[in-house]
């Protein structure tokens, strides 16, 4: 009887996961919202970003496998091409955005945290619902998060040191706290516990959603009276980094010759960031303001994502290419 109950009860989760999963960018929309108009209840969730984080990438970690990484050596130049572009364009635009709508220095130094991150990890399920390349996209978002240590303190030193001092030592320590170790930790526990892990990866979209929810409001209800002072500001910069991500994405892989289902993953894997880590290292060697760009750019690239996957799960290949990867990936919302 006891099973039995157990066994309801996880396959409640299950739903309540699956539905949390595809009406997420609703979620973060909603929680958002209530944070700017009613900061109080949320304020206290500000000081638990990093673990909250940590809590997401543990769970990331529960769910990466040597099949993510396989790719990698299958058809390294589709993935270098991919986790290249993220690398380049994002904090270029980023640099790029900020000197043309002159941003002041907290704002600027925000919008170059997120550019500098990498991929986010709902980039692969924006994927699968595009009809593109899952596991060329899973693979470069897997990469573009194990480089990060390095390339992320790399990039925001040489992009934000015109605004502010930066410590890329102390960057590389904390990126390797909040992503690496828990990711480790995760592929630990599950290498021990593969059957626990493999039950408990069907409720991660629902822990995953519940973390990166209480991050976004714990920063807009703490910085809700500078959002109102230079939200329009912040919002355009969001939104114009994130669109033109996807754009030069797409036209990266197109001017290396990638088939369309290719092409869709790149764009993807460019123009969706984990936004979380910015907050994360916004709070830690930064402003609380520093961390609002990567807090609206996790409400905004979920909602922009799924609206580019419906218009790409429209479009044909010429070529009528049939390498898609139907097997939907275990992958976390961020």
């Amino acid at each position: 009887m006891n099973f039995l109950k157990g066994l309801i009860y996880l396959k409640t989760l299950e739903s309540v996961s699956g539905f949390v999963g595809k009406t997420f960018a609703y979620w973060v929309l909603i929680f958002a919202v209530l944070a700017f108009f009613l900061p109080h209840p949320f304020v206290g969730l500000g000081k638990y970003t990093v673990q909250l984080l940590g809590i997401v990438m543990f769970g990331m970690g529960l769910t990466l496998s040597a099949a993510d990484f396989k790719e990698v050596f299958r058809r390294p130049q589709d993935v270098a091409i991919g986790v290249a572009s993220h690398f380049i364009v994002m904090p270029l635009l980023a640099y790029l955005i900020c000197l043309v709508l002159r941003l002041p220095p907290d704002i600027a130094v925000g919008v170059i945290l997120v550019g500098s991150c990498p991929s986010g990890t709902s980039s692969n399920v924006m994927c699968l619902l595009a009809k593109g390349d899952v596991s060329l996209a899973v693979s470069i978002a897997s990469v573009s998060t194990l480089l990060a240590p390095i390339v992320t303190p790399l990039l925001i030193l040489l992009f934000a040191s015109k605004w502010v001092a930066v410590n890329p030592t102390s960057l590389f320590w904390q990126i390797v706290q909040v992503i690496i170790i828990p990711i480790l930790l995760g592929l630990i526990v599950k290498s021990i516990f593969r059957g626990t892990a493999q039950a408990s990866a069907k409720v991660l979209p629902l822990v995953s959603a519940i973390a990166i929810i209480a991050i976004v409001a714990g920063v807009v209800s703490g910085s809700h009276k500078q959002i109102a002072a230079t939200g329009l500001l912040i919002f355009a910069a969001v939104i114009i980094h994130n669109l033109c991500g996807f754009s030069l994405g797409y036209l990266f892989a197109k001017l290396f010759r990638m088939d369309l289902p290719k092409r869709k993953a790149v764009s993807f894997e460019v123009g969706m960031q984990n936004s979380a880590l910015g907050v994360a290292i916004a709070k830690a060697h930064f402003t609380p303001i520093a961390a609002v760009p990567s807090a609206i750019f996790s409400v905004w690239h979920n909602i922009s994502g799924a609206v580019l996957a419906n218009i790409y799960s429209r479009m044909k290949d010429s070529k009528q290419s049939s390498v898609i990867d139907s097997q939907a990936p275990k992958s976390l919302i961020n």
